[in-house]
This record gives structure tokens, C-alpha cells and sequence, in this order.
């Protein structure tokens, strides 16, 4: 492999822009910012280092190519064409994964098999073999045809990076951990301010936040697919890990609190925040809304409250709401943050939103509703 990788960090929709503002603060530059995706240029060390520390990124992914394809033919040539070798040892397993929007090649089934064809054809040339046992490392093909053009990549990563490693039950209707991130990302939250989730299901909220506060890597408690591919060092692996080790800073006291009415949910949430390493750091509560009290000035609560397409009962998510702006109104200081697809959160909640943006929470469109108390005073 000659010159450098280009690289794309995949995003949930209306994530790109915070996908982006993450590489950036990681040191990347020239970044392309389209529908679902970031490109970048980086080297064989950065698919550790962005694996390990992107927070709201679903995978990263290698360019391998991208070209018009209108006809199975140009699919096949256009993918024949590229250095499979230089990536695929001999016994390496290498399925393909399609999607097709707006393209004359329609099928993805076909369109699979032609790129598992024309791969297969490449490493012919290369290992000088008709069959290869594929029960080596994994390497994930995916063909993405949009608009005639096929644009292939490898997937580096192996299960989305919203699997953190420190999670083994969920409770119904879980927040994805890389959704969770960029709610607190979006928000004006930082360690030195209380944080506050009433609604905390299995936690995953209050420990991306204690996991923000101490700059912890959220992919160092899992393993990725290119960790075993022979392109990479291993050493390159150790240096990335080593470097997010030192930049951890668990000097600074974390005030992070959840709660839930759901005595379950909690036994899950400090279950999921001992595998995280976080369990003395975080409290979790069994409470009722309407009873919580947030501690602390200037503090930031943000929550996914259940809501009645969600959990089944529509009545009941509204008198939460309300009084959850009940609690909102006692707290002067204090910034309030809603994932929701509810039309009439705001007025359940008595007031109007400083700030909205759109999300999706799974496939649910959802608002993200910003309602902002003062900044905390500079200090001297």
C-alpha cells in the first residue's frame, strides 16, 4: 500500500456535522461532508485511532473505489480494477453487502455476486489459486450504488461502534450509545457542570457523559475486524490504545446522576456502568420525575423520556412531560435537553424551545429540543 487511505466515518442521518466536528478536534483536516457520511484522508494508525475515538460515527470504512456503474459490466470491471491483494491475504473471508438508490442497476443480490465475482477474478491473478477457504480475517465488502455510481469500501470496523463493549442487557427501548454522545456533544455540557437524565433507562446517557468527562476512548473496551488484518501492525494497534490510555483524566470529580422509576432499568444501568469501569462514579436512583432533585448550579439535564408510540402509553408520557417542566421551572440555572418525536412536548413542558434539531432515533424522527438556562460564570 502506497500513499494515504482515504477514509469515511459513517453517520446516522443529521449526525454528519457533529461526525465531522470530531475528526476535526481529533487533528483531521480537508474533511468531505455528505448524506450519511465523513471522508478523510489518514494513514494505516488512523483507522485505530478514529476506531478507538469516535463517539458518533457508526463504523470507518476504506475507499477502495468509486466509478460509474450502469451495467453489471462496468460493476465488474470498475471493481476487478482495484488492489484486492494489497488488503485480502489468501485465506482471508471476504463477504459483500449491498444498497442501490436511484440506479439502473437495481438488485442488490446481483450486484453482490458480480463485486464477489470480479474480487475473486483479482486474487486469481495474485495467489494463483481457483478456491480460497475464507477462514481467515473477515474483510466486509460493501458495494453502495447511488445514482449509476458504485462507490466500494472495506469495512474496518466489524459491529457498529455504538457497541461499546461495556453493555451485556438492555432495557426496552434503549438509546444507541452513538446517538446518546452526540446528544450530550450537542449539548453545552462539560465536566465541570452537574448532569441530570430522570428518564435513564439502562444508563447509557449519564455513562457517555462520565465517559466524555474523562476523555475516555469509547472503543477501548471492544475489538475491531482490522485488528487482525496482516496490513496493520499490531504495534500500531498498542501505540493507538497506549495513546488513549494516557489522554484518559479521571482526576476530575464527575457529578452525573440518573434515575428511572423502573427499578429493573437501574439494576441494568449499574450493571452497564461497572463495565465501564464508571459504577462508583455515576448515581443511579430509583425515582419517580416528579420527585427528583437535581443538585448543583448550571447544570445540564438531558433525557430520552419515554414516549406513547415508544412504550405504549400516551396519557402517562404526557404527565411525565409536564412534569418534567415543573422541575424545569425550579431550576433557574439549569439547561434541559429532549429527544422526542411528541408534537406537543412544549406545551406539556410550558415552554417554548430555545434551540430544535432534527434526529432520528432509530427510525423515529425525533426532535432534539434545547431549552438553555445561563452559562456558568467564567472562572478567574
Amino acid at each position: 500500500m502506497t500513499g494515504q487511505l482515504e477514509l469515511i466515518a459513517t453517520a446516522p442521518m443529521g449526525l454528519e456535522a457533529i461526525v465531522a466536528r470530531e475528526l476535526k478536534d481529533l487533528g483531521y483536516e480537508d474533511l468531505k461532508v455528505e448524506n450519511g457520511r465523513v471522508t478523510f484522508k489518514g494513514d494505516l494508525i488512523d483507522i485505530c485511532r478514529c476506531n478507538l475515538w469516535l463517539r458518533t460515527t457508526d463504523r470507518i470504512l476504506v475507499k477502495m473505489g468509486e466509478f460509474p456503474a450502469r451495467t453489471f459490466d462496468e460493476l465488474f470491471e470498475g471493481t476487478k480494477a482495484l488492489p484486492w491483494a494489497d488488503w485480502i491475504p489468501i485465506h482471508g473471508e471476504f463477504p459483500v453487502e449491498g444498497r442501490s438508490h436511484k440506479s439502473q442497476l437495481s438488485s442488490v443480490p446481483a450486484s453482490q455476486g458480480i463485486v464477489k465475482k470480479a474480487v475473486v477474478e483479482k486474487l486469481k491473478e495474485t495467489y494463483r489459486t481457483d478456491w480460497f477457504a475464507e477462514n481467515g480475517p473477515r474483510y466486509v465488502i460493501e458495494v453502495n450504488l447511488l445514482n449509476d455510481i458504485a462507490l466500494i469500501t472495506l469495512d474496518t470496523t466489524g459491529p457498529g461502534l455504538h457497541k461499546r463493549g461495556y453493555r451485556r442487557l438492555i432495557t426496552e427501548a434503549p438509546l444507541k450509545e452513538t446517538l446518546a454522545a452526540a446528544l450530550i456533544l450537542l449539548s453545552r455540557w462539560n465536566v465541570n457542570r452537574p448532569f441530570y437524565d430522570p428518564c435513564c433507562g439502562s444508563g447509557t446517557l449519564p455513562i457517555e457523559a462520565a465517559m466524555i468527562g474523562w476523555n475516555i476512548a469509547p472503543g477501548l473496551r471492544r475489538s475491531f475486524n482490522a485488528e487482525n488484518w496482516p496490513i496493520i501492525p499490531e504495534k500500531l494497534w498498542e501505540e493507538a490504545r497506549e495513546e488513549a490510555f494516557d489522554a484518559m483524566d479521571d482526576s476530575v470529580p464527575l457529578e452525573i446522576t440518573g434515575s428511572d422509576i423502573d427499578e429493573k432499568a437501574i439494576e441494568v444501568a449499574l450493571a452497564a456502568a461497572k463495565g465501564a469501569g464508571l459504577a462508583k462514579e455515576i448515581k443511579f436512583k430509583t425515582l419517580p420525575a416528579a420527585r427528583i432533585e437535581p443538585q448543583g448550579e448550571y447544570g445540564c439535564l438531558i433525557t430520552n423520556p419515554p414516549y406513547g408510540e415508544r412504550l405504549g402509553d400516551e396519557k402517562e408520557a404526557r404527565k411525565l412531560i409536564s412534569q418534567l417542566g415543573r422541575v424545569a421551572a425550579s431550576l433557574p440555572t439549569w439547561s434541559f435537553f429532549a429527544i422526542t418525536p411528541t408534537k406537543q412536548f412544549e406545551s406539556d413542558f410550558h415552554r417554548t424551545a430555545d434551540k430544535r434539531r432534527k434526529l432520528f432515533n432509530g427510525r423515529i424522527e425525533c426532535q432534539y429540543l434545547q431549552f438553555l438556562g445561563p452559562l456558568p460564570p467564567r472562572r478567574p
